[in-house]
C-alpha cells in the first residue's frame, strides 16, 4: 500500500543512510540520510575519497585496501570507525554493508548502506527495557491498535483472564467486560486516540472468566506514536484495586455509621413522647441505614400500667431484664406497632402485615419472640425469589436492663445485606432509642400522676360564692411539657365572704404539683382562721420557707437537698377577700400578676395597683394589702403568667392583650373566659394557664339586717325580738326557734365576757348567717361543762344546733357567728331531742 506520509517503521528510528562509490573509488552519490548521519552536505562529499574523508589516519591504509577489494567485485560487512565532521574531534562507529554494482558502461562500482551503531544500541536497550516492563510487570498491559483491537497483552493480563498471550491478540474489550462497562471503556479508547489526552484512574468493574466475584480495576490509557509522530495505537495499564475499593468502602461505611450515630444522638429523644421518639428512630435509619423499619412497644407500657404484670426472667446468663423483672411483662405480652417507615413502595416487613396502631403478638418460635425473650438481636435472611426483603435485623429495645419493645430493620433486594458491623450499629441505635423511650415512659408516668394530683386539688365543678358569679378555666401544659404548679381556689369565709386565690409554684413536674398541693392546703387552713390577706401571705411565706429548707433543723441529708428544694417551693400568689355586704375587696400580692378590674362604662379594663411583694419562700419583706370597692356588675380577673407570657412577645404586650379581651364585661361570664383564651396568643403547652373570673353582684339590701345593741341585760331579749321579727319577712318561719335560741346564747356571752357596744347582724343568701360583734379581743373557747357548772353550755348548744360556727378578730374586737341551712336545703340542720338537750345539762 502506498502512503503519502512517512511509513513510520523501524527505519525511522535507526536512520539508515546510503551513498555510492564510482569506479574510481570516490563518492558519486550522497543521500539525505547520509547528510544527517555524517553532518556533511553532498557538495562537501561528492568526488572525495571516503577513506580520507571519514577514517582516522592510522586506519586509512586498511581502508584503501578494502575499497580496492570491493571494486574488484567483493562484498563486505563490518564496523568502521569514523570521524564526525565539525571540528569537535568526536568519533563514531558505523556498521557498513558494501555491495558491488555496475555503471551504465559496465564499470564496477559499489553501494554502501550505513547504520550508526549507537542508534542500534539504543534500540536494543529500549527494546530490552520495554520487554522487561511489559513482560515482567505485575500489572496488566494491553496494546491496542488504531482499530481498538488488542495487538499485544502481557503475561500478567493473560494470567488473570486466562489463555496464552497470543490468544488475546485481535480481541476487543467486549470480550472481557460486561456490555455497560465495555461501552465505557470503548468510549474512553476512542477519546484517547482522537485527542491524545491520557485517561487516568478509569474505574471499571467486571469479573474474571470462571469467577462470579466482582473485581475493580483502575485503568490508565495513553496514545502511542511512531518515530514520525503519527499515532500507532493505545497503551493500557490495568491495576486490580479491589482490595483498595473494599477498604475504601469499609472506611466509608464506618464514616457513614459514625455520622448515623451522631445524627441519632442529635435527633432521637427531642421529645418526651413515646410515639414521637419511635418515629425519630425511623427518621434516622430510613433510608440511611435500611429500606424499611418498624417499632413495636409493649401495650402496657403505652397505657402506663407497666407495674401491673408479673415478673418474667429472660433465659440465659447475662441477659437483661424483660419488662416484668420487677416492672414488666412476659415476652408474649401484646405489643402495639407505633411507627413504620419505608423507602420503597409495597414492601411489607417479614411476617404477617401489621398496621401502625394495631396490637399484636409474635408467635412463640418467631425471631421477634426469641429476641424479646433473650434480649439479643436476630438476623433473618430473605425467603423465596418473590420476597422483596432480603435481610432483616430484629433488635430488642433495651433500656436500663429492661426490654421495652422491638425494632426491625430490613433491606430489600439490590441493597447490601446486613453484616456484623451493621448489627452492632443497629444495637447501638436501638439502645439509644430505648433509653429515650424509657425516659419518656417514666416522664409520662410522673406527668400523669402530677396531673392527677393537680386536678384533684383544684375546686370541683363550678365554684359558688355569695354575691359573686364565678367562672374559671384551667389548662395544663400538654404532653410535651411537664405539669406546672398553677392553682386557683374559691374559699367560703364566714359572713358570706369569699376568698379568691390564684398561685403558681415555680418549677415543673411532680414536685411542683406536690408543692402546689401543700401550699393550697395551707391557704385553706389559714383562710379558715379568717386572717387578713396580708397575714395569710405572711404565714404562707413562712410555710414555703420551711418546706424549702426541709423543716426546722433537719438532718444532713435534708440540708444537702436544701438548695434544690428551695427552688421548688418558691411560689407567687394573689389572695383577695370579697365582702358581698359592702362590695369591698381586700387584696394582697406575693410577686404575682396584678389583678384586672373591668367596670361598666368607658373606663375599660384596669390593672389594680397592688404592691407586688416578694414571692413566697423568699422571706424578709412584709406584705401589703389594698382595699378596693367593686361596683355592681364589675368584673375581677385573677390569672397566672401562662396566660400573658410568651417567648414571642414581651409581658407588657400580653397584659395589653388581656385588657383588650376583657373590654366588654356585659357578656356572659363563661363566654368572656372562652373569648380571653381564644383571643390571646398564649402558646398554650409551654406553661399551665389558670384563669379565675368573678362578676360582682352584691347582696341585696333587704338580705341584710344590722342592729346595734346597748351593753345592758335587756339587750338579750331585744335581740330575740329582732330575730323573731326579721325571719318571717324572709320566709324563714321554720328557723325561728333555733335562731332565737342561738342568738340569745351569743348575745348573752357578749354581755358576760365582751366589751363595748354589741352588734347583731343577720345575712340571708344560700344560708342564714348570724354574727354578734363586741369590742373584746379574747376569743371564746368551747369547753365541756361539768355537771356542777351553772354555765359553759352555750357554745356547745351553738355547735349542736348550727351547721357551722366560729369566731374571727376584727379591727375593734371580735365576731362570733353561726350558720343555719335554709329549710328544704341539702344541709338542713338536725333537731335535737329532749334527751340530747338534757344531757348537755347533766
Amino acid at each position: 500500500m502506498w502512503h503519502s506520509s512517512p511509513p513510520g517503521s523501524i527505519y525511522d528510528y535507526i536512520k539508515v543512510a546510503s551513498f555510492s562509490l564510482g569506479p574510481d573509488g570516490l563518492v558519486d552519490q550522497w543521500s539525505l540520510r547520509a547528510e544527517e548521519l555524517f553532518g556533511l552536505g553532498a557538495a562537501q562529499v561528492l568526488g572525495r575519497d571516503p577513506v580520507e574523508a571519514f577514517m582516522p589516519p592510522e586506519l586509512r591504509a586498511d581502508g584503501h585496501r578494502k575499497i580496492a577489494e570491493i571494486l574488484d567485485g567483493g562484498e563486505w560487512t563490518g564496523l568502521v570507525p569514523f570521524r564526525i565532521p565539525g571540528g569537535s574531534g568526536a568519533h563514531g562507529v558505523a556498521e557498513i554493508y558494501v555491495m558491488p554494482t555496475r555503471t551504465e558502461t559496465a564499470e564496477r562500482a559499489a553501494l554502501c548502506i550505513v547504520v550508526d551503531v549507537r542508534a542500534l544500541r539504543r534500540i536494543e536497550s529500549d527494546l530490552a527495557a520495554s520487554q522487561a516492563i511489559f513482560g515482567q510487570s505485575p500489572f496488566g498491559f494491553l496494546l491496542f491498535g488504531t482499530d481498538l483491537t488488542v495487538q499485544r497483552a502481557n503475561r500478567r493480563f493473560a494470567t488473570v483472564f486466562g489463555g496464552t498471550v497470543e490468544e488475546h491478540r485481535g480481541r476487543t474489550v467486549h470480550d472481557y467486560l460486561p456490555a455497560r462497562e465495555a461501552d465505557r471503556m470503548t468510549a474512553a479508547l476512542r477519546r484517547v486516540l482522537e485527542t491524545g489526552e491520557a485517561v487516568t484512574d478509569l474505574q471499571i468493574t467486571g469479573a474474571a472468566p470462571g469467577s462470579r466475584e466482582h473485581r475493580h480495576w483502575s485503568i490508565n490509557l495513553y496514545r502511542l506514536h511512531g518515530g514520525s509522530g503519527r499515532p500507532i495505537g493505545i497503551a493500557g495499564l490495568g491495576t486490580d484495586v479491589t482490595r483498595r475499593h473494599l477498604a475504601a468502602r469499609e472506611a466509608a461505611g464506618v464514616r457513614r455509621n459514625l455520622a448515623l450515630l451522631n445524627e441519632a444522638g442529635a435527633r432521637i429523644g427531642t421529645s418526651l413522647d413515646l410515639e414521637t421518639t419511635a418515629r425519630e428512630l425511623l427518621d434516622v435509619t430510613v433510608p440511611g441505614f435500611c429500606d424499611l423499619a418498624s417499632v413495636d412497644l409493649y401495650q402496657g407500657l403505652l397505657l402506663g400500667d407497666d407495674d401491673r404484670d408479673g415478673p418474667a426472667r429472660p433465659q440465659g446468663p447475662g441477659v437483661p431484664t424483660l419488662p416484668g423483672q420487677g416492672a414488666g411483662r412476659l415476652p408474649s405480652a401484646p405489643l402495639r406497632r407505633v411507627a413504620f417507615a419505608s423507602a420503597v413502595s409495597d414492601a411489607p416487613l417479614s411476617g404477617p402485615p401489621v398496621g401502625v396502631g394495631e396490637i399484636h403478638r409474635y408467635p412463640a418460635a418467631s425471631p421477634g419472640a426469641l429476641a424479646l425473650r433473650t434480649a439479643r438481636p436476630r438476623l433473618m435472611e430473605g425467603g423465596g425469589p418473590e420476597d422483596l426483603v432480603q435481610s432483616t435485623l430484629v433488635v430488642p429495645l433495651v433500656a436500663h436492663d429492661t426490654v421495652v419493645g422491638l425494632a426491625q430493620f430490613s433491606r430489600t433486594k439490590g441493597s447490601e445485606p446486613f453484616g456484623e458491623r451493621d448489627r452492632a450499629v443497629a444495637v447501638e441505635l436501638a439502645a439509644r432509642a430505648a433509653v429515650c423511650i424509657d425516659n419518656a415512659r417514666l416522664y409520662r408516668r410522673e406527668h400523669e400522676r402530677a396531673l392527677i394530683l393537680q386536678r384533684s386539688l383544684l375546686p370541683p365543678g363550678d365554684p359558688e360564692a355569695a354575691g359573686l358569679d364565678i367562672a374559671c378555666r384551667y389548662l395544663p401544659g400538654n404532653a410535651a411539657t411537664e405539669v406546672g404548679g398553677d392553682w386557683f381556689d374559691v374559699i367560703e369565709l364566714p359572713g358570706h365572704r369569699t376568698a379568691l386565690v390564684v398561685g403558681d409554684v415555680m418549677g415543673r413536674g411532680l414536685r411542683a404539683a406536690v408543692a402546689m398541693g401543700e401550699l393550697r392546703t395551707a391557704v385553706r387552713t389559714l383562710a379558715l382562721l379568717d386572717l387578713e390577706p396580708a397575714e395569710v401571705l405572711g404565714a404562707l411565706d413562712e410555710i414555703a420557707r420551711g418546706l424549702g429548707a426541709g423543716g426546722a433543723g433537719g438532718n444532713r441529708h435534708t440540708r444537702a437537698r436544701e438548695a434544690d428544694l428551695s427552688e421548688v417551693y418558691l411560689a407567687t400568689c394573689v389572695y383577695a377577700v370579697y365582702d358581698p355586704v359592702t362590695r369591698r375587696c381586700t387584696i394582697a400580692n406575693a410577686g404575682h400578676m396584678p389583678p384586672v378590674l373591668v367596670e361598666s362604662g368607658e373606663a375599660g379594663a384596669l390593672l389594680l395597683e397592688v404592691p407586688p411583694g416578694m414571692p413566697l419562700g423568699v422571706g424578709g419583706e412584709p406584705f401589703e394589702e389594698v382595699e378596693v370597692e367593686l361596683p355592681e356588675g364589675a368584673l375581677l380577673a385573677l390569672y397566672t403568667d401562662g396566660l400573658v407570657e410568651s417567648r414571642d412577645h414581651p409581658l407588657e404586650e400580653g397584659l395589653r392583650g388581656l385588657r383588650e379581651a376583657l373590654a366588654d364585661p356585659s357578656r356572659p361570664l363563661e363566654d368572656v373566659c372562652d373569648h380571653v383564651l381564644s383571643t390571646l396568643e398564649t402558646r398554650h403547652g409551654e406553661d399551665d394557664i389558670a384563669l379565675l373570673m368573678a362578676r360582682v353582684q352584691g347582696l341585696p339590701r333587704d338580705a341584710v339586717a344590722d342592729w346595734h345593741l346597748p351593753r345592758e341585760a335587756r339587750s338579750v331579749g331585744r335581740a330575740r325580738e329582732l330575730a323573731r321579727a326579721q325571719l318571717p319577712e324572709w320566709g324563714l318561719e321554720g328557723l325561728l326557734d333555733t335562731t332565737e335560741l342561738l342568738v340569745s346564747e351569743l348575745v348573752t356571752n357578749a354581755l358576760r365576757y365582751g366589751e363595748g357596744e354589741i352588734r347583731l347582724r343577720l345575712l340571708l343568701d344560700r344560708t342564714l348567717v348570724c354574727e354578734v360583734w363586741d369590742g373584746n379581743l379574747v376569743q371564746p373557747r368551747r369547753r365541756r361543762a361539768r355537771d356542777t357548772d351553772e354555765g359553759g353550755r352555750g357554745l356547745q348548744l351553738v355547735g349542736q344546733l348550727s351547721s357551722g360556727w366560729g369566731t374571727r378578730r376584727t379591727h375593734r374586737g371580735k365576731t362570733v357567728w353561726f350558720e343555719l341551712p335554709l329549710p328544704g336545703g341539702a344541709g338542713e340542720g338536725v333537731e335535737l331531742t329532749a334527751e340530747q338537750l338534757l344531757s348537755m345539762y347533766g
